[in-house]
Order: C-alpha cells, then sequence, then structure tokens
C-alpha cells in the first residue's frame, strides 16, 4: 500500500514538472488537509498507509494544483491574524501582509473603547473579524460589491463566534448616495483593488486565472478606489475619524497626496515585512 511518504514523493515530482513553486510544502500541506493533522506530524507518520478514500482525495487535490489552482482554494481555508477564514474563487485569498494592517489600526487605538468600524470591500471578511476578534467593543460592517463575497463573509464570522459583532451587506460604494448614510464611524479601512491595468497583465498564473479580477484590479492606474473612498470619507467618519488603507508597491505617496487633497492630517506610512510601504493612514481634520 502506498504509505504517507511515498505518496509525497511521488506528488512532489509531479507538482515540480508542472513548474510549482515549493513543490514538496506544497504537496505536504494538501496531505495533511486530506488527513486532519499539522504539516509537521506527517513526519511521524511516513510509514502509514493511505487509504483508498485518501488516495483518491489526494489525487484530486494534486491534479487540481498540477493547473496552478491556489492550495488555499483548494484546501478551502487559511489562517489569517489568528482565525481560520474559510475562501474559494469568488474571494482574494488573505494575505500575511494584511496583517500589518491590522496590527497597525490595533495599535493605534484603545482596545477597551466602543469603536464603530467600516470595512470598505471587506471580501472574505478576514479584516473585520481580525479587527472584532481584537477589539471586543468594537461593531464592525463590512460592505462588498459580490453577493458570493459577503455571503462567505457571513459564513465565515459565524465560524468565528463574532455575528453579534460584525454585519456584512452587499453594497457597490460608487453608487451609494452618501447623503443618506445613518451612521458615522470612527474608523474606516479598505483593502481596495489596487493592481493597475497593465500590472495585472504581469501577476502569477495562479492569481490571473482563479482570483477574482473584481478584488484585484481597478482596470485603471490602481488609484481609482483610493481617490473616491478618500473623498467620501470626510462624510462617513466622525470627527478626527481615521482612514486606514492596504497599498500596493510604490503607491505610497501617491495615496498620502490623495488623503492630503482631501483633509486628512497625521498620516503615517508602515512598511511590511518585505520593507514594502505597505500600509498608509490619516486622521480627517
Amino acid at each position: 500500500m502506498l504509505t504517507v511518504l511515498e505518496s509525497i514523493n511521488l506528488s512532489t515530482e509531479y507538482l515540480e514538472k508542472k513548474g510549482i513553486e515549493s513543490a514538496r510544502t506544497n504537496a505536504e500541506l494538501l496531505l495533511a488537509s486530506i488527513l486532519k493533522c499539522k504539516r509537521l506530524d506527517l513526519y511521524m507518520s511516513f510509514n502509514r498507509p493511505l487509504s483508498e478514500s485518501e488516495k483518491a482525495k489526494y489525487r484530486e487535490f494534486i491534479a487540481r494544483r498540477g493547473t496552478f489552482e491556489p492550495l488555499q482554494y483548494i484546501i478551502g481555508d487559511v489562517e489569517f491574524y489568528g482565525l481560520t477564514i474559510k475562501v474559494d474563487n469568488s474571494v482574494l485569498i488573505p494575505r500575511q501582509e494584511t496583517e500589518i494592517l491590522i496590527e497597525e489600526i490595533i495599535n493605534s487605538v484603545n482596545q477597551d473603547d466602543k469603536l464603530k468600524i467600516l470595512d470598505i470591500g471587506s471580501g472574505s471578511g478576514n479584516i473585520a473579524l481580525a479587527l472584532a476578534k481584537n477589539l471586543p467593543n468594537a461593531e464592525v460592517i463590512g460592505i462588498d460589491i459580490s453577493e458570493e463575497a459577503v455571503e462567505l463573509a457571513k459564513s465565515n464570522a459565524e465560524f468565528a463566534d463574532l455575528s453579534s459583532q460584525v454585519k456584512f451587506f452587499k453594497l457597490d460604494i460608487f453608487n451609494y448616495d452618501i447623503s443618506s448614510a445613518k451612521e458615522k464611524f470612527d474608523i474606516i479601512v479598505s483593502n481596495p483593488p489596487y493592481v493597475s491595468d497593465e500590472e495585472y497583465k504581469t501577476l502569477q498564473k495562479e492569481i490571473i486565472e482563479y482570483e477574482p479580477l473584481i478584488a484585484l484590479t481597478d482596470n485603471s492606474d490602481g488609484f481609482k478606489f483610493y481617490e473616491y473612498i478618500t473623498s467620501i470619507s470626510k462624510a462617513l467618519l466622525k470627527e478626527s475619524g481615521s482612514l486606514f488603507y492596504e497599498i500596493g508597491k510604490g503607491q505610497a505617496e501617491k495615496v498620502k497626496s490623495i488623503m492630503e487633497q482631501n483633509g486628512f492630517t497625521d498620516i503615517k506610512v508602515k512598511s511590511d515585512y518585505a520593507e514594502i510601504e505597505r500600509v498608509v493612514y490619516g486622521v480627517i481634520s
């Protein structure tokens, strides 16, 4: 019978031939998800034979990864800031660098304060849920144009037991009458589509073929959402409220300028672990 080690070795060889980076890691993570164990636990079970159903499932997973389908979509979830976030191809896969955004928001407030937070373009709900988990007195609203994303985010809220604290709604921010807004927020946060039309063509195959286009690019210069969200934020924020953005590489100065032109002050930039400027935030004056 095929053992854990034999399966991993065969799968690694297959993924390498298909051009998958970190083939061994991918092979191990996919098998660990099937066996419902941690990746390191596989090393204690190398001689364990796989059942027929396990082999069939593993073959399916490896074949899908061989077509460059992202590992996170195959497994069905991803770890983000201490939470398990379910994902599918209706939402962008949460990235580690977005955790910098969460940290900056948490560190900027008194964690016991009763805050109202708006997450624009909430996707899987990872940002809204991570903030709610770490700011227990905060009320968080997430909005997204995709109905599928909103439904998945609601499911993630239920899974994290945060449904009473976080609400998700389908809304197109570009077609929303700001004058009809019934409440104001202490914080607005957004990780908007910031990939330019030209840059999109250069992205990895996994991203272009599987992740939702609408969550990645604004089909222009990459600044469409920053310009619009910033322009409406003064009407949505409380006095001295804050606006937080995740940004792409090389966008910091332009986004800072957009915020300054719209009345934001005390603007700060935070780099990620790769020393890429990743977060820009400021206070409405």
